[in-house]
């Protein structure tokens, strides 16, 4: 027989017994013993006494047991609603920018901001003060653009892993 015909004969036994039910429900099958789950253990509760309490230092030192029990437990109840909740680390500080970027920004933003209060305002424009807005946005764009730089990081070796 060639190995195709075995793979044809299992498929035909597949296609055959697609409808067919089980011999054995899954229900009446016990669980294995390695999935049986153990009971939870019992907390043990500790109610102060509503009577009156005994006199002396030994009953002084039983009540406060007691409040330390009822306060421990407490401690426990409030780290259970603690459990899931993440709370991310502060973020770094944003990076110092230097004099040429900050004037690349005012420029870039500077230029446009000017154009649009001269325009809303009714100004009349002189054609350097145009010049120099539209000149402004172009250079500081440029500027922006230049400093970026296209390079991989200086500090990365030669592998730089999973670029996307």
């Amino acid at each position: 027989m060639t190995p195709q015909s075995d793979e044809d004969e299992v498929w035909r036994q597949i296609v055959a017994s697609f409808n067919d039910t089980a011999e054995h429900d899954s229900a009446d099958q016990p669980w294995p013993d390695s999935e049986n789950l153990s009971p939870e253990p019992t907390r043990r509760v500790v109610k102060p006494p509503e009577g009156p309490l005994m006199s002396g230092s030994f009953g002084d030192q039983l009540r406060d047991d007691e409040l330390r029990d009822d306060e421990l437990e407490r401690r426990d109840d409030d780290d259970d609603d603690d459990e899931g909740h993440f709370q991310p680390p502060p973020p770094p500080p944003l990076p110092k920018l230097d004099l040429p970027t900050k004037l690349a920004w005012v420029a870039l933003f500077g230029g446009p901001a000017y154009l649009l209060v001269a325009a809303v305002a009714g100004w009349h424009m002189e054609g350097w003060a145009l010049f120099t807005a539209v000149a402004a946005f172009i250079g500081g764009f440029v500027a922006l653009v230049v400093r970026m730089g296209d390079g991989p990081p200086n500090d990365s070796g030669w592998d730089d892993g999973a670029v996307v």
